[in-house]
């Protein structure tokens, strides 16, 4: 095993690590007593398949609009890079992407979109990455203003004492974060020198640090959306017609159960999951998504809906099981049509297992 692969290795194995721990807590957490159980199999006994089809229709028929608005709104971030895929180039290493993110603990699937750009994008890994992490901040400052919305307005005398610090503590990492991407593409030599200096590369591991400086440089042009408006302003109308689907969403699937959810606690529920899954996430998100799912239902239900044993803690498990099964179905499928397209191969895949060698030639990209 070479040197060079070392600390790539150890920072997989740490991400596994916590991911399996992850897994562990939150199965812990959601795991039902003999008790609560038996009001669980009460719960799936009571949905029907009459009454399920047409909530599961509606579900997956707004699933599709949240996938493609998830997907599309990428072109924007590409954009100012010169990159310009075909439709279904773009949906195609979108839906791999997003299988990725769900399969793949640790959130090491976000790498999977941008190693595939390189391999036929010809622009590098690492500014497509930068395009990601836009990505990312942005939609954390959109779920983090619906969390303090909703969570304003679910407020109550016996709300949990976490509910409102969770609001303040979400807008305040994204905003910083935000503020970050915007420091580094205004003074990007500066930013870099300064953040291999501050973690100590330069000093005790300088070969890593000058192969970095190259990969940090192309990573903030990544961040160029943020200069051009135009871009920038369809990226964020996508991005709030996606988010706004998705809170549509799991309204009509908890309604259909017969979680007696308002709108306005579903997109409560939808911006605490989005916040908590930014966390390690476990393998396929099991056990994570079903106990974040139940604790951001109880901020409108109460208590009760994350009680073991009471009727509504049944009713809200099915509903969070249904709620990541559909999901799960959903992306592993979108993603393996995505695989089975002339678009993305098996074999591009493996490749794209690794970012290096970084960059290519040219800028532009055709589909």
């Amino acid at each position: 095993m070479s040197c060079q692969n070392e600390p790539a290795i150890v920072k997989l194995a740490i991400n596994l690590g916590l991911s399996l721990a992850m897994l562990a807590l939150s199965l812990w957490l959601v795991w039902p007593n003999d008790h609560s159980e038996a009001v669980l199999r009460d719960a799936f006994r009571r949905l029907t398949v009459a009454d399920l089809a047409p909530t599961v229709a509606a579900y997956f028929g707004l699933l599709v609009v949240v996938h493609f608005c998830r997907a599309y709104r990428w072109i924007y971030l590409l954009a100012p890079l010169g990159v310009r895929l075909g439709l279904g180039r773009l949906m195609a290493v979108s839906s791999v992407g997003f299988m990725a993110i769900l399969v793949i603990p640790a959130r090491l699937g976000e790498l999977v979109r941008p190693a595939l750009i390189r391999q036929k994008g010809h622009v590098s890994a690492s500014a497509a990455l930068g395009t990601v992490a836009v990505e990312r901040i942005i939609d954390g400052l959109v779920v983090s203003v619906v969390v303090f919305a909703t969570f304003v307005a679910l407020q109550r005398a016996d709300s949990p004492g976490w509910m409102m610090p969770t609001a303040y503590i979400a807008s305040a990492v994204f905003g910083v974060c935000l503020v970050g991407l915007v420091f580094a593409l205004t003074w990007p030599a500066w930013t870099v020198r300064t953040f291999l200096q501050v973690t100590l590369l330069t000093r005790f591991a300088p070969r890593l640090a000058a192969r970095l400086d190259g990969k940090l440089h192309e990573l903030i042009r990544g961040f160029a959306v943020l200069r051009d408006r135009k871009n920038l302003f369809a990226f964020v109308a996508w991005t709030l017609a996606y988010w706004g689907a998705n809170g549509l969403s799991c309204w009509v699937l908890a309604r259909g159960l017969g979680v007696e959810l308002s709108l306005t606690g579903a997109f409560a529920m939808m911006g605490l999951v989005a916040v908590g899954i930014t966390l390690p996430n476990s393998p396929g998100m099991i056990g994570q998504y079903q106990w974040l799912t139940a604790l951001g239902v109880s901020l409108e239900l109460g208590r009760a809906a994350v009680t073991d044993g009471t009727t509504q803690f049944g009713e809200v498990l099915a509903y969070a099981i249904f709620l990541h099964g559909l999901q799960v179905i959903w992306y592993v499928g979108a993603g393996l049509v995505a695989v089975a397209t002339p678009h993305v191969s098996f074999s591009e895949l493996w490749a794209a297992r690794k970012l290096d060698p970084e960059p290519v030639a040219g800028d532009a990209a055709t589909s």
